[in-house]
């Protein structure tokens, strides 16, 4: 098998329409591209997000603690098209400098609050509410041991193997083989820990599931780059457990709808009360 020749060159130079999906928005410099300011709503916490895997940890965080009666967790849930580089915006900037999803602003302090990088806000808030991540030392230190792993890990899966599977102007076999070895070796990691544990970090549900779940348990469950049969998902029967487990919890559906504009399931593209997501049945 070929594989085509590319020699770099001394000094890379971007070259702004190299095809493939966001090609139109990446860029190597950061800071805003326009002037315009965040909307804020009347809750405490404003989140500014889409329902990728990365946002969608976080809506599922928020509605968990409302589901256990946490009521100053209410929050505003603005939709932010990463298409069209809203996330480029003035006041995105201000509030996250690496232009990324998801990011949150907390009002409840003085002065108010910015959070930004999905892990970090999930042990904010976690932190914050005192749920969902134990306080005894070790137990906590094995949840954090699995959010970081998924913070470190998820790269593979979702620059590496989600944009050349899916996302790429073609196909290189290189690149698809070798995030795909990384994607499975993951997916291996994940069932052996789960085969001996119903959640992730032990016997609680944490926010170490909440983090991996979108990433991992969307991979198996069909959801995430079409790419369960690909990936022979059927090795993972404990991921597979897991993942339905996680599924089946009411507000992990309510979350999982919140900032979404795509897929077949409920989509609620802003959320401002609950009422929003009892209006979908959820």
């Amino acid at each position: 098998m070929s594989i085509s020749s590319y020699t770099p060159p001394k000094v890379w130079q971007w070259q702004q329409q190299n095809g493939g999906a966001f090609a139109s928005i990446n860029r190597p410099v950061s800071g805003s591209t326009h002037k315009k300011d965040l909307p804020v709503g009347k809750h405490p916490l404003q989140l500014y997000s889409l329902a990728t895997p990365n946002g969608v940890k976080v809506t599922i965080l928020l509605e968990e603690l409302l589901a256990d009666g946490r009521t100053d967790a209410e929050y505003d849930a603005w939709f932010i098209n990463i298409r069209e580089g809203e996330q480029f915006s003035s006041g995105f900037v201000d509030v996250n400098p690496n232009s990324k999803i998801p990011a949150l602003v907390d009002y409840s302090t003085e002065p108010t609050f910015r959070v930004f990088e999905s892990g970090n806000i999930l042990l904010y808030l976690a932190e914050k509410f005192q749920a969902f991540l134990p306080s005894q030392l070790q137990k906590r230190t094995e949840v954090l041991n699995w959010l970081f792993w998924q913070m470190g890990s998820a790269p593979f899966v979702g620059g590496g193997f989600g944009h050349f599977y899916a996302y790429a102007p073609e196909k290189i076999a290189y690149a698809i083989d070798r995030y795909t070895m990384e994607t499975k070796r993951q997916l291996d990691v994940l069932n052996n820990q789960l085969a001996n544990n119903t959640y992730i970090a032990g016997e609680e549900y944490s926010i170490a599931d909440m983090a991996i779940w979108p990433w991992y348990g969307g991979l198996v469950l069909g959801r995430l780059y079409e790419a369960a049969e690909f990936l022979a998902v059927n090795d993972y029967p404990h991921v597979i457990r897991w993942a339905k487990l996680i599924d089946s919890r009411p507000a992990v559906k309510r979350g999982y709808a919140v900032n979404r504009n795509f897929g077949a399931e409920p989509h609620l593209l802003e959320r401002h009360s609950p009422a929003d997501l009892n209006a979908l049945g959820l």
